[in-house]
């Protein structure tokens, strides 16, 4: 095992990962009416063979041999069946008529659990929740409406996996019709549901309910979730409520951004109103999904070779083709357009613009300890 295990990371083969709840239970819980033939069906393969030992004096293969055609209705001739005695014959006959009834009640089991549904639809879960399982950094949707159409939207356009929760029993053909790749019939807010989501390798969860009150249960669950599950990094949590005085409430509890779509249209058109130009200028270049510029935060760790360092001694400009446009400190507090003389801190956010390449070029330079070779030719 171990020399095996040493192959598979020479070869750098990984495992494929296997979902919190794989079904297993349901899907043996279907097959329980299959016990009662798989019992018949030995115990009259032990009775024949035993008969045809005893009673023709067969050998224990050429008993079961005969026992197994016999049971089957295949026919004679393999064997000496024109030899036997009159006890043998009546004993054969026996076991035709029970083997065929026996295969009569295996058909009318299979077409009454085929029927029911269950089966099919376990296992066409059981394969989602396997592709699920492949996800990482992925979002959660919680419920479907108007906003999540337009979310999915988005997020494929950004090639972000996703994964939408909602316990309605159209959900399959919801999903068809909106290019949903992964869903999950469930409770967004039950345990169950996060599971088969994969929430522990998610990067976050996006609540969108129309009640405050699935969004607060939702808040709620996602938190005890990570406490629970001991995860590292909490989770991004996005919520959404037309009522403005809930945007407060909403954080308390745990989410990181509450959108009022309300108050998000009103920002919109006041801006539109008094600055169109740069109004325009960000519908060009950020909100489009195939533009060449974007904007994104990257975190500064304690061990990057940039703490304690002049915004400007960066060079972040002249090496990946970004500028830095605003820096979050630690404590929250936001600085627009910093100067470079700023000092750069450890736990801090730099939120930058530029190209997607420029970017995550920058993210792996502030990563690193040690100050990058490329500071050497600026």
């Amino acid at each position: 095992m171990n020399l095996l295990r040493k192959i598979q990371k020479f070869l750098n083969w990984e495992p494929s990962p296997k979902p919190h709840i794989t079904l297993n239970d349901e899907l043996y819980a279907q097959f329980l009416p299959f016990r009662t033939p798989l019992i018949l069906l030995q115990l009259c393969m032990i009775i024949g063979t035993l008969g045809y030992i005893v009673i023709e004096d067969y050998s224990l293969i050429d008993g079961l041999y005969q026992t197994g055609y016999t049971i089957t209705s295949v026919g004679f001739g393999a064997l000496k069946e024109g030899e036997f005695s009159a006890v043998g014959k009546l004993f054969t006959i026996t076991l035709i008529i029970f083997g065929s009834a026996l295969f009569t009640f295996v058909i009318l089991v299979s077409v009454d659990v085929i029927n029911q549904g269950h089966l099919k639809r376990i296992f066409k879960e059981r394969k989602m929740l396997y592709r699920i399982a492949r996800l990482k950094k992925h979002f959660v949707i919680c419920h479907h409406n108007e906003y999540a159409i337009q979310v999915s939207k988005q997020l494929r356009e950004n090639h972000i996996p996703f994964v939408v929760i909602d316990p309605r029993d159209d959900l399959e053909e919801i999903a068809r019709r909106y290019k949903y790749p992964y869903y999950i019939k469930a409770e967004p807010h039950t345990e169950t549901a996060m599971l088969k989501a994969h929430l522990s390798s998610a990067k976050g969860v996006i609540t969108l309910s129309n009640s405050i009150a699935d969004n607060i249960a939702l808040i709620t669950s996602v938190r005890l979730f990570e406490k629970e599950h001991h995860i590292p990094a909490p989770y991004y949590v996005i919520s959404g409520t037309e009522d403005a005085g809930a945007i407060d409430k909403l954080k308390k509890l745990g989410a990181d951004t509450v959108v009022s779509s309300t108050k998000l249209a009103a920002q919109r058109i006041t801006a539109m109103a008094a600055r169109p130009d740069m109004e325009n200028l960000l519908e060009q270049f950020l909100y489009k999904s195939d533009t060449p510029l974007d904007m994104e935060e990257i975190y500064v760790p304690k061990t990057s070779w940039m703490v304690l360092k002049k915004l400007k001694e960066t060079h972040l400009r002249d090496i990946a083709n970004v500028s830095v446009i605003g820096i979050t400190k630690k404590d929250g507090k936001f600085m627009p357009m910093p100067k470079g003389d700023v000092l750069v801190m450890s736990e801090s956010k730099l939120l930058v613009i530029g190209t997607q390449k420029g970017i995550l070029f920058t993210k792996s330079l502030v990563k690193k300890q040690e100050k990058p070779e490329e500071l050497k030719y600026v």
